[in-house]
């Protein structure tokens, strides 16, 4: 029997090799398993021109925006989930601070067939729900037509395929068998759908691990280039069955990004003064993520009493 192939990289090399600027990037997750800390290195390595895709996005698609990496949107929409409004993107669109993105709006759900169709290799894919919507109207790439079988009007949105998606999951093994547990989103299909997906993860298991239960195989190894070892790399967004949201972090955040000056200084924290994802994490401390892992348990808990 032939070993598998380990694909293990470093966050810094998964990052440097695979994001360029003027590509087009997706992030897995929504919320929960976001990968904030791929952000926040794309940030630190100044990558710019990027189209950013997908459904909706939190922390991390602010910081980039905020940043200045972005030149494209083609989402649904972008806030930070619980807490509030997107500033840094608000700031961006209606002020040009500090820049501009082009925006090509969606629903949720028309973004996800987006993927899909990516991921199953055709143009595009009709949705019945856009009838009635605004959401033509100020974005062109969604078109009419007429239905070949029963000759009612519907619409067709195009195929997304992102030259790199970055997905963060619980586990996987060395080769890309990636396991997610709780909301899956669309992130098995964007993975098929991106030319590139890295997986970053919380553990690094080994391929038997992995075939004891294949049913939760979300990510099959052959969809993957990269593994990247990322304890806490969605923080201060929350894993499924490892830790909690940090609701004082992200509120920090918030308030922060109200004022340009605040995001900046944030950014001089948070990013260019946490140079690896290690000393990011060494900056809040075990004793924090030992209390996340505990919110977690207890949340969990609730739910299965």
């Amino acid at each position: 029997m032939n070993k598998t192939r380990t694909k293990i990289m470093d966050l810094k090399t998964a990052v440097a090799s695979h994001v360029t600027d003027g590509c087009t990037l997706s992030l897995g997750g929504a919320i929960a398993r976001e990968p904030v800390a791929v952000a926040r290195e794309i940030v630190q390595q100044g990558k710019q021109d990027l189209t950013l895709t997908g459904t909706a996005k939190t922390t991390a698609g602010e910081i980039l925006v905020g940043a200045g990496c972005i030149k494209r949107l083609e989402l649904a929409y972008l806030w930070i989930g619980v807490i509030g409004q997107g500033r840094n993107f608000r700031r961006a669109m209606e002020e040009g601070i500090p820049r501009r993105p082009e925006l090509e709006e969606y629903s949720m759900f028309s973004a996800a067939l987006r993927v899909l169709a990516g991921s199953i290799g055709v143009p595009f894919l009709p949705v019945k729900s856009l009838m009635g919507s605004d959401l033509p109207k100020v974005n062109d790439r969604i078109k009419r037509i007429e239905d070949p079988y029963s000759g009612e009007p519907i619409h067709v949105v195009p195929a997304v395929n992102p030259d790199v998606a970055f997905i963060h999951v619980q586990r996987s093994d060395p080769s890309g068998n990636a396991v997610i547990l709780g909301n899956l989103w669309n992130d098995p299909t964007l993975a098929r759908a991106a030319r590139k997906t890295i997986i970053t993860c919380e553990e690094i298991v080994e391929e038997k691990e992995i075939r004891k239960n294949p049913t939760m195989t979300a990510i099959p190894h052959y969809c993957v280039s990269g593994v990247v070892h990322l304890p806490y790399g969605a923080h201060p967004e929350p894993v499924d069955g490892y830790y909690w949201m940090d609701q004082p972090f992200r509120k920090a955040f918030a308030d922060k990004s109200k004022t340009r000056e605040g995001f900046l200084a944030w950014l001089d924290e948070w990013v260019y003064g946490c140079p690896t994802h290690q000393i990011y994490m060494e900056k809040l401390g075990q004793k924090r993520f030992d209390s996340l892992c505990r919110l977690e348990r207890r949340f969990r808990e609730g739910m299965d009493a």
